[in-house]
């Protein structure tokens, strides 16, 4: 059974309320539970938060909630600790703050975990703009010909002594089955590179656990900060 869980966190850094920001005057974790009912059906879609308040919120939209820890360190932190409430073996993590995920990009990370049951699944696509390349806010991607993660940084990676201009960003619609994410949170802490690059993919590193990438689409847009959220409706 494949289930959809998107991590909501109340307390955002540098945007405090972002789930429940509204775009066009409908909550931004609603919208992206909205675009996942495009891909599995209501019961198989679950919002994990730590949050009562957006346990309400979505209670009253009809889609179904985990109520975690405050403690989880990471969003993938607490898909593991909202897996252990729900039936199933493969879980898809879609993040809250993506209200322009496109459903065939979700699709595709579900198709490619099917075809790579033993790794971990994460989206990629090109970066299409200098700002972007230089930007700490978009972690750069580096795999190899197989199409496994060898690296990811906040900083403009590959690294090259010529006039490189090829890069590619992480998409964070990741693929896990249930042994991956006990893996992940039985580590306890952030391991040292995690931590320093702000990256909780690299977590993985540390288990030797491979991690697949797929080609998704250009055009979704993560909203980070409020004025993100024009940009968006702007879009839409």
């Amino acid at each position: 059974m494949i289930n959809i869980i998107i991590p909501a966190r109340l307390k955002s850094n540098r945007f405090p309320g972002k789930p429940l920001a509204k775009i066009k005057n409908i909550p931004m974790i609603i919208r992206v539970a909205n675009i996942c009912l495009k891909v599995l059906p209501k019961k198989n879609i679950f919002i994990a938060t730590d949050s009562k308040k957006i346990c309400k919120l979505v209670e009253e939209y009809g889609y179904k909630y985990v109520l975690t820890s405050s403690k989880c360190l990471t969003g993938t932190d607490r898909i593991a600790e909202a897996s252990k409430k729900i039936k199933g073996n493969i879980f898809i993590n879609v993040q809250g703050d993506e209200p322009m995920v496109k459903p065939d990009d979700i699709r595709k990370v579900i198709k490619a975990k099917f075809k790579n049951k033993i790794k971990v699944i994460c989206g990629y696509n090109k970066i299409l703009s200098v700002a972007d390349i230089k930007s700490r806010s978009v972690p750069k991607v580096v795999f190899n010909e197989k199409n496994e993660l060898i690296y990811i940084s906040r900083s403009p990676v590959p690294g090259s002594k010529y006039d490189l201009k090829k890069y590619f960003r992480q998409v964070c619609i990741y693929g896990f089955n249930r042994q991956e994410l006990k893996l992940f949170s039985s580590f306890k802490k952030k391991s040292e590179v995690e931590w320093t690059e702000d990256i909780e993919l690299l977590r993985f590193f540390e288990t030797s656990k491979k991690i697949h990438m797929v080609k998704l689409s250009n055009n979704s847009i993560a909203v980070d900060y409020p004025s993100d959220i024009k940009k968006v409706e702007k879009l839409i």
